[in-house]
């Protein structure tokens, strides 16, 4: 598969400040078509808002946000709340991203698997059928960047495996890049491309093996960090030396 060097969009020496609090500092990360870029990072250091940055919801203190021109973005956030006592179809929860095609919201759900719960009601499904509807939802705009935030969250770990091929098919069929946030290390870094280890700053960066194997990564995750899901003691005031440089991988070009 062939990338254009230009990226879809970058974000460069993001700074976000509340109050006195630093919650992002000098991120620079890149977004290339037909890549699937991993954020991960402990609670707090900034996944969500960098992403809340990138797609226009959240103003950065400093940096400069590039897309694009035009560019489509479909977004999944991490979580939904919907009241219990609010009657919703997955037909009608697809019509809330303004679609009202329905061949095209059909079309979708077969793309991820869950063709036969057109009529099912949202309170109804599993925890991967949500997250599956929801996928669908975000590829109703035909996106060029698929922006997923904790996409396989509340599902089982051979859930969790489906989803995550599911995500690579759907980037090889559309040619679309992928933003994934995830604090899942050991079947995300599978399923990626580029990884991009984030403390409030960029840690490292690079490819899932190069990363895994960075003093800064063993700092952050512990040296059975690549192993682990997500269970680790974190240290705040650590620092680093590397300063996320930038590995070419297989199927990225970052410049």
């Amino acid at each position: 598969m062939s990338h254009s060097h230009e990226p879809l969009a970058t974000l460069s020496n993001i700074n976000l400040q509340f109050g006195s609090t630093q919650v992002l500092q000098q991120v620079t990360v890149e977004f290339h078509r037909g890549c699937i870029t991993t954020l991960i990072g402990p609670n707090g250091a900034g996944k969500t808002t960098l992403v809340r940055v990138l797609l226009g919801l959240q103003q950065p203190t400093s940096g400069v946000v590039w897309q694009q021109p035009g560019l489509r973005i479909g977004y999944m956030p991490q979580k939904l709340q919907i009241d219990k006592t609010f009657p919703l179809t997955v037909k009608r929860f697809l019509e809330t991203s303004q679609c009202r095609d329905k061949s095209k919201m059909r079309s979708a759900l077969s793309d991820v698997g869950a063709q036969n719960l057109w009529k099912q009601s949202i309170h109804d499904l599993s925890g991967g059928e949500m997250q599956r509807v929801m996928l669908a939802r975000a590829l109703l705009r035909d996106p060029e960047l698929l922006v997923l935030d904790e996409p396989v969250q509340g599902v089982d770990i051979n859930g969790q495996l489906e989803l995550y091929s599911l995500i690579e098919r759907i980037r090889d069929q559309r040619g679309c890049g992928v933003v994934m946030i995830s604090h899942d290390l050991h079947l995300v870094m599978a399923a990626t491309d580029h990884v991009v280890c984030i403390n409030q700053h960029v840690c490292c960066s690079g490819h899932p093996e190069h990363v895994t194997n960075d003093p800064a990564f063993m700092e952050l995750f512990g040296p059975r960090g690549a192993e682990q899901l997500a269970i680790y003691n974190h240290q705040h005031n650590h620092r680093h030396n590397v300063h996320g440089d930038i590995v070419t991988s297989h199927n990225c070009e970052h410049h």
